[in-house]
């Protein structure tokens, strides 16, 4: 006997059925049975449905031999279903992947409830899926003392969900044991989904997307004109027949009465639903229902819904309609009266903001902001942290939006977009600090600072590289681009490659920072109790190796699409790991990409193996709590990769990716770590425990020598010195080597800690020469040496790759402190007009897949050994870059 019968109704679908059989049928859980009723269509739908039958043996075909309606196919569906559990299905809706497994565990572990409800996702026509607006209400948790499993009584309020039969799985003996079918008629739902809640004894929830409920465009039954919408006065004449039947059940009277009122005034306001000769004989029964349903003493609702029930009750047609075109008038008078104000505060905003021109500057006024006005993160958040500490005469500023208002620490001053005050600090602050562009709006003055940090070390193209990649300039204006970059008196950069990359893709004249990237301070001062604070706080299990899933957005894609089965993914790497997801900005819930995927916002699985981290602002602590990084193409790892900590590249649209946006460089030839192609090599990478081998801790080596020369801790110090405190150069704090680096340590450590050896001499800065302990730590039995004079991003150091056992040793060569702040290279300058940026390198730096020193296995997909990557066409590796300051 299956766990599941699946059934699935069909008229009229033909162009959505195939999606909807497949839906179920490539589910990972896969103990079903699925019944596909072709009920009588005229269309294509039965040969479709005999079709999925010979494929697959669960497919059961029934064809009836008139067109019976969607209530009488779903009756046949139940006679033939053998499964513990019902779930219905449109035949044009589709269940979300991994849709059965989490329903399947959810009802082990609540005992198998004979009602289990579950959330949905609104998918337009388009292609566009909103989770439902009522999600809240499918809350899994306890906070209040809320059961796990209860009756309607106890959680009254899913009531006000909508009711449908198919957001929901029914115990079939329960089913057959009450009697219950569905009638015939439009809103058969109604007579099926009430008594079913009022009689089940155990009711359980389910806080996740399982089916994707499909709005079509046309043809649609809530879009089709016609009579049979009256049968809705049938409905819940048999909904409260089955109420007076029981008596122990009447007091669902009042609230069963509330919620047909909601429904009926649904349908009378909806303009294609009822015909015009229908219409009178509409708002007739819908009087006589109010009249004969309405209980004793039932209280008359507040506000204007008062009067529509009162028309309601009293038949009252034209009234009712002359109600709605009031409402539409006073809605079109409001908005109008509102777009007039917005259009006069704009006006007289701009006036005030010419006024702060002309007013002196605030010599000890910083603003700053990050990420579109997102709250208090990012390299900037970092900076100001710092402008803090050691510029404690200047007051700062934050812009953000009153919905990340929260994000600010105390003595940050806070600004909201569009203000008075906003439009006053911009144009009287000293210092502009932002990880992307101010408004367009804004007019830089003389002696104003601005500091453009970015958000990442550039793997994708950038700037003026994207003028051939429409599908990811998408409409920028590269004249307005150019305009703001020359606003810019400072641009931060974390390493060589990025130096170069956005001195070619953002000409001007402003001054690079090679200094490293602030927000990755935090990973060299962070310890292992500040760790065990964010795991716990982000649920992770004690002794659980915890994942962090970090992809990045897809220019081809208009929507996010899910590159990896989370729950199958966790499922299969066993209860030693969880996995926390992070989907980009773009389309994290509340992260202004219109709600999220409509999966993402409800990752946290049954198991609690996955746990959706997409709220949390602070990436940084995400992956302080991480004990490894799995990603694609974000920059993230870069960030990650200064905590010497395994990271996994699944790249399983690398080449539709690098079509689309353009890369500097191949990531999957010169990657951190093991690189995965699909689903499954990724899972055997884990579970073979490559991921954090000897080979993954060489090739992570090589990238942080190449990538993380500047991230110290004491990035964000020493610009706040030279930005903010006018410092020098030759007085900022010196680099610190990475084999002298102890970021923070994993809380579950996959290889022996460094262990401390004889010291060895390192030159750290012009002149006097130190000496810092080597460190010998786990790495492939080989010893490999760096090119001389590889560059001056990569500080040398005696230095050997994180885990294995051997030691690699770089050569006693290093800057003493970040070089010189540099000016940037005009767009007319034989290094721009190269084409060094989207070389495969950045920097010839040896790899242990490339250096014939290493000794490595053969190549694998997962392990590549590329060609050693060429030297940058912009710069030679045996000269350093030029190291200008300009003056401000």
């Amino acid at each position: 006997m299956p766990r599941f019968s699946v059934i699935v109704p069909a008229y009229e679908v033909q162009p959505y059925l195939s999606d909807c059989l497949r839906s179920v049928l490539d589910q990972d859980f896969a103990d079903l049975e699925l019944i596909a009723v072709d009920d009588h269509s005229p269309d294509a739908c039965g040969a479709i449905i005999d079709e999925a039958a010979e494929r697959d043996p669960r497919v059961r075909a029934v064809h009836l031999a008139e067109n019976a309606g969607l209530g009488r196919a779903r009756n046949a569906g139940i006679r033939r279903a053998t499964g513990d559990y019902l779930v219905f299905l449109d035949g044009d809706d589709t269940l979300a992947p991994g849709s059965l497994r989490a329903i399947a565990d959810r009802l082990v572990r609540t005992g198998e409830p004979q009602v289990l409800v579950f959330d949905y996702a609104r998918v337009d026509w388009t292609g566009e899926a909103v989770r439902n607006v009522r999600a809240e209400l499918l809350r899994e948790g306890d906070p209040e003392g809320v059961r796990q499993v209860f009756r309607l009584d106890q959680r009254p309020e899913l009531l006000r969900l909508l009711m449908v039969a198919w957001n929901k799985a029914y115990r079939r003996d329960f089913v057959r044991a009450q009697g219950f079918a569905f009638p015939p008629g439009f809103y058969e739902d109604t007579p099926w989904t009430f008594p079913v809640l009022f009689t089940a004894e155990s009711i359980a929830v389910l806080d996740r997307v399982c089916v994707h409920y499909r709005q079509r465009r046309r043809g649609g039954i809530l879009r089709t004109t016609s009579r049979h919408h009256l049968d809705v006065f049938d409905q819940y004449d048999r909904v409260f027949r089955f109420l007076d039947a029981r008596p122990e059940l009447a007091h669902w009277r009042p609230a069963l009465f509330q919620r047909m009122l909601d429904h009926l005034g649904v349908i009378a306001t909806a303009p294609d639903r009822l015909p015009v000769a229908a219409r009178a004989e509409f708002f007739r029964r819908a009087g006589a229902h109010h009249r004969r349903y309405r209980p004793y003493g039932a209280a008359t609702p507040p506000g204007r819904a008062r009067w529509r029930c009162l028309l309601l009750r009293l038949g009252a047609r034209r009234a009712f309609q002359l109600l709605r075109g009031a409402d539409r008038v006073r809605r079109g008078s409001l908005a109008l009266a509102l777009a007039g104000y917005a259009r006069l505060r704009a006006i007289a905003l701009w006036l005030h903001y010419r006024v702060q021109l002309c007013r002196p500057l605030d010599p000890g006024l910083a603003v700053f902001a990050a990420y579109w006005h997102r709250g208090y993160a990012c390299h900037p958040a970092a900076i100001e942290a710092k402008v803090r500490e050691l510029a404690p005469g200047l007051r700062t500023a934050w812009i953000t939006t009153p919905e990340y208002a929260h994000t600010l620490p105390p003595g940050v001053r806070l600004l909201h977009p569009g203000s008075a005050a906003y439009w006053t600090a911009l144009a009287r602050a000293r210092f502009l600090v932002n990880n992307v562009n101010f408004t367009p709006r804004m007019r830089k003055r003389p002696g104003q600072i601005h500091l453009q940090t970015h958000h990442g070390t550039p793997l994708k193209h950038m700037g003026l590289d994207l003028r051939d990649r429409p599908a990811a300039a998408r409409g920028m204006d590269f004249g307005e681009l150019l305009e703001r970059v020359d606003r810019w008196d400072y641009s931060l950069s974390a390493n060589r490659h990025t130096t170069l990359v956005w001195e070619r893709v953002y000409p001007s004249g402003y001054t690079t920072l090679p200094y490293g990237s602030p927000r990755n301070d935090v990973f060299q001062h962070a310890t292992e109790d500040d760790v065990a604070r964010l795991r716990a706080r982000f649920g992770i299990p004690a002794g659980s190796v915890a994942v962090l899933y970090a992809p990045t957005h897809r220019d081809y894609q208009r929507r996010s699409v899910p590159r990896l089965d989370a729950e199958r993914v966790a499922r299969a790497l066993g209860p030693g790991f969880t996995l926390l997801v992070r989907p980009h900005y773009f389309h994290a819930p509340g992260e202004g990409g219109g709600g999220g995927e409509a999966g993402i916002g409800n990752m946290v699985s049954s198991g609690g193996r996955v746990l959706d981290v997409s709220g949390h602002g602070r990436v940084e602590e995400l992956c302080l709590a991480a004990d490894a990084l799995l990603t694609d193409y974000s920059s993230i790892m870069f960030d990650y990769a200064n905590l010497d900590r395994p990271i996994v590249i699944h790249a399983d649209d690398w080449d539709a990716y690098r079509a689309a946006r353009g890369t500097y460089f191949d990531i999957t030839a010169a990657p951190p770590g093991p690189v995965s192609r699909t689903e499954d090599e990724l899972i055997a990478l884990f579970t073979t425990g490559a991921w954090c081998g000897p080979r993954s801790a060489a090739l992570r080596a090589a990238f942080q020598a190449r990538f993380c020369p500047y991230d110290d801790g004491r990035t964000a110090e020493r610009v706040v010195r030279r930005v903010f405190l006018g410092e020098r150069d030759e007085l900022l704090p010196p680099v610190v080597p990475l084999a002298e680096r102890r970021p923070a340590p994993a809380a579950v450590r996959t290889a022996p800690a460094p262990v401390r050896t004889t010291a060895v001499p390192i030159r750290t800065a012009p002149g006097p020469i130190r000496t810092a302990p080597a460190v010998v730590r786990t790495a492939p039995a080989a010893v490999r040496a760096a090119p001389a004079g590889a560059g001056h991003d990569r500080p040398a150091e005696a230095r050997t790759a994180p885990r294995g056992g051997g030691v690699c040793v770089s050569p006693a060569t290093s800057p003493a402190a970040p070089p010189a702040a540099s000016r940037a290279a005009s767009s007319t300058s034989p290094t721009s007009s190269t084409s060094s940026a989207a070389s495969p390198a950045a920097s010839p730096v040896a790899s242990p897949a490339t250096s014939p020193a290493y000794a490595q296995p053969p190549a694998s997909p997962a392990y590549p050994s590329p060609p050693a990557p060429p030297a940058c066409p912009a710069a030679d590796p045996a000269v350093p870059l030029p190291h200008r300051s300009r003056p401000h």
